[in-house]
């Protein structure tokens, strides 16, 4: 599995990637998680409001911050 935390740098941004990671962890997924700052590449998903959070290539949320149970539904979907 292959997740990209999609944002500026934002303290959101940094919330959605650390709450990721523990949901990784909790849930023993092998995954690859990768931080995306670059304007450009966060655009070429399509984001405008971030943080966002792309799984396998699909963006699964945008805009706000979930709960750590919502990201655990998101990955194990």
């Amino acid at each position: 599995m292959e997740i990209k935390v999609l944002g500026p740098g934002c303290p959101k941004c940094k919330t959605l990637e650390k709450t990721t990671r523990d949901a990784v962890a909790e849930l023993g997924l092998d995954a690859t998680i990768t931080k995306v700052d670059d304007i450009m590449e966060i655009l070429g998903y399509g984001v405008a409001s971030s943080p966002a959070l792309v799984v396998d290539g699909k963006v699964v949320l945008k805009g706000r911050l979930p709960s750590s149970k919502e990201i655990k539904e998101l990955l194990t979907k």
